[in-house]
């Protein structure tokens, strides 16, 4: 089996204090831990100096392991929309099974 090289950022995708997320686990930062960039550097691999929210500091963050806050948030908010109607769906599944198990049986009170 062929060693591939990991993927690296060519492209200058954040800037100095852009605040982001983390996309990824890195090494003391778990995902969707909120930081800022207080470096940019490279040439052929562009790499960030980021300060997260927990304390930690990490250099050479490649661009792909960062997002940009906001989009990240937005994101956020439609997984959690989703997440809220897949559970409003089953909820009204469920009390429709309920009620036509009741119209079959008739309530459990009675």
């Amino acid at each position: 089996m062929a060693f591939m090289a990991p993927k690296i950022s060519t492209e200058k995708l954040f800037r100095r204090l852009q605040k982001v997320v983390a996309a990824v686990d890195l090494p003391g930062v778990p995902a969707g831990t909120f930081g800022k960039v207080w470096f940019v550097s490279g040439v052929t691999w562009i790499r960030y100096h980021v300060a997260f929210d927990n304390g930690a500091e990490i250099a050479n963050v490649d661009g792909a392991e960062i997002t940009d806050r906001k989009v990240w948030l937005a994101a956020q908010a439609v997984r959690d929309q989703e997440a809220l109607e897949r559970e409003r769906a089953e909820r009204r599944e469920n009390a429709r099974a309920e009620a036509l198990a009741n119209l079959a049986t008739g309530p459990a009170a009675h």
